[in-house]
């Protein structure tokens, strides 16, 4: 176990460069087990989730060589079809291998996958893809099993926008011959890279972000060669750590067109920013006053729930009250009791909203990170405090961010991590 010990009160300053996206790599790494030939994947993030996902691939038979710190080349063919336990148990995106399994080899057994607890996450609409696409799904000595009897094209109407659900969809669909249309289709940028990524492998997907996508595939598609885009969570989570500690912040690839409602909810924050060009976002120090009085999470286009906790922080420092509503998941707003012990006023309404009312000055605390998003807001809420601020199982924040220390130490702030 390691932990983070922080200092607080110092101003972000400097500039600072995006990261991979975490939630395009992980299915862009599982669809490379649907072909035999050499697949280059570059501005892969430095972080436990992806390593997590290369190791299932290595220990299915593909052969990894890591080209540069970000850049990975993956070939040859997988030699089984079960996945390991401990390794699939370590994170959510294991799923995805449920999809590019079947779409590659006929067949899979796996354990559930694991990840962080934040609610309820079954996958009953996994389950709805692969039926409708051919497949017999069973459980049996707590492992799932799946294998296809005849893969046949589909027309699939998902429950919920569900985004891997929506790519197991997409793998299946690129290499079943004729035409797969999915409906109500999860519209995340992420999803849109993968589309790119299938359509280089010989797939002709039309709609990768929008909500209709149809998908003509190929028995046999080839080999790539990608960059995964930056990671639109993390330029919101650097935004919204410049603005709690009042900061001077650049932030580079930082894609325009991906945070629309994340800088309509800033700037209705009272954050001052603009966009210097295409892909950089400038953040100056500013009065922060709510002129929106809810802060609600939506399917995309709207606020992406993965920052909500990192808002919430922001919302401490804001003049006035502020509603925060995530109805995604009922775990979200369980870590606000430890902003609570920082001296923030907060009251938690049910499992899905919250009353923040501000500014409070916050005082560092020893706290545990309960999982990468609101491990993440409370480095920001220990950045913004007075004191000196402990954060233990940091290991959940190291799945989602690249070398968070290193980076956020080289715009101003003191971050110690400590090794238990």
């Amino acid at each position: 176990m390691s932990k983070f010990i922080i200092e607080g009160g110092n101003a972000l300053n400097g500039e600072i460069t995006v990261a991979g996206n975490k939630n395009a790599a992980l299915p862009i790494i599982a669809a490379t087990v649907l072909t035999d030939e050499p697949c280059i994947i570059e501005n892969l993030p430095i972080i436990r989730d992806v390593q997590a996902m290369l190791a299932i691939l290595d220990d299915l038979g593909k052969t990894i060589t890591q080209l540069s710190p970000h850049s990975y080349q993956i070939s040859n063919s997988i030699n089984k079809t079960q996945l390991n336990k401990e390794l699939s148990g370590s994170l959510r995106a294991s799923i995805l291998y449920l999809g590019a399994l079947l779409a590659s080899s006929g067949k899979v057994v796996m354990s559930p996958p694991g990840g962080c607890v934040i609610g309820r996450r079954n996958i009953d609409c996994h389950l709805e893809v692969i039926s409708a696409m051919g497949a017999k799904f069973k459980i049996e000595d707590r492992l799932y099993s799946a294998e296809l009897t005849k893969l046949k094209p589909a027309r699939i109407f998902l429950k919920e926008a569900s985004v891997t659900a929506t790519e197991n969809a997409m793998l299946l669909a690129a290499v079943t011959s004729g035409e797969t249309i999915i409906e109500n289709a999860a519209c995340e940028p992420h999803v849109a890279d993968l589309a790119d990524v299938l359509g280089k492998m010989g797939a002709t997907v039309i709609g990768g972000g929008t909500n209709q996508i149809h998908i003509k595939g190929q028995k046999k598609l080839s080999g790539f060669h990608h960059r995964v885009m930056p990671d639109h969570i993390e330029a919101g989570t650097f935004a919204i750590a410049a603005a709690c500690t009042q900061g001077k912040m650049i932030i580079h690839d930082a894609c325009k067109k991906h945070l629309y409602m994340t800088i309509y909810y800033l700037k209705n924050m009272g954050v001052e920013l603009k966009f210097l060009n295409e892909n950089t976002l400038s953040v100056s120090p500013s009065k922060l006053v709510p002129n929106i009085k809810i802060i609600k999470v939506g399917v995309w286009p709207g606020f992406p729930t993965d920052l909500m906790s990192p808002m919430i922080v922001l919302a401490t420092q804001a003049e006035g009250t502020t509603l925060c509503h995530d109805w995604m998941y009922e775990s979200r707003m369980f870590f606000v009791d430890k902003l609570i012990a920082m001296g923030a006023q907060i009251t938690q309404c049910d499992p899905h909203r919250v009353l923040v009312t501000g500014p409070t000055k916050l005082k560092g605390k020893t706290l545990s990170s309960p999982d990468i998003r609101a491990g993440i807001a409370l480095v920001i809420a220990a950045l913004s405090a007075t004191g000196t601020g402990e954060i233990d199982r940091v290991e959940l924040i190291d799945k989602g961010y690249e070398n968070i220390v290193l980076r956020l130490n080289k715009v101003g702030a003191e971050i110690q991590k400590v090794n238990d």
